[in-house]
């Protein structure tokens, strides 16, 4: 299983970033794909889920700012992340069968 993170950065507060996690080594098309983060000094807090046939569960922190979603064609799962805030700042991480990570890519919200 190898998954790989891009479309962090640093962003002002209100902005939009696209963060996707491009997937290999797996029938992607079967997996639960979620979207974790870590904040500096917070444990892992789970984002964002969406299983097998697009179904999708949200953290109450992001609900109706975020929007998961995959393109099981391209292996690929997405986190839409629109008006961005400094609470937001985190690495955020791409999780397969809640069980194999990516390495993470960095968000940085400036207020």
């Amino acid at each position: 299983v190898q998954l790989v993170e891009s479309g962090g950065g640093l962003v002002q507060a209100g902005g939009s970033l696209r963060l996707s996690c491009a997937a290999s080594g797996f029938t992607f098309s079967t997996y639960t794909m979620s979207w974790y983060r870590q904040a500096p000094g917070k444990e892992r807090e789970l984002v964002a889920v969406i299983r097998r046939g697009g179904s999708t569960n949200y953290a109450d922190s992001i609900k109706g700012r975020f929007i998961i979603s995959r393109d099981d064609a391209k292996n690929t799962v997405y986190l839409q992340m629109n008006s961005l805030k400094p609470e937001d700042t985190a690495v955020y991480y791409c999780c397969a069968g809640y069980a194999s990570w990516g390495q993470g890519t960095q968000v940085t919200v400036s207020s």
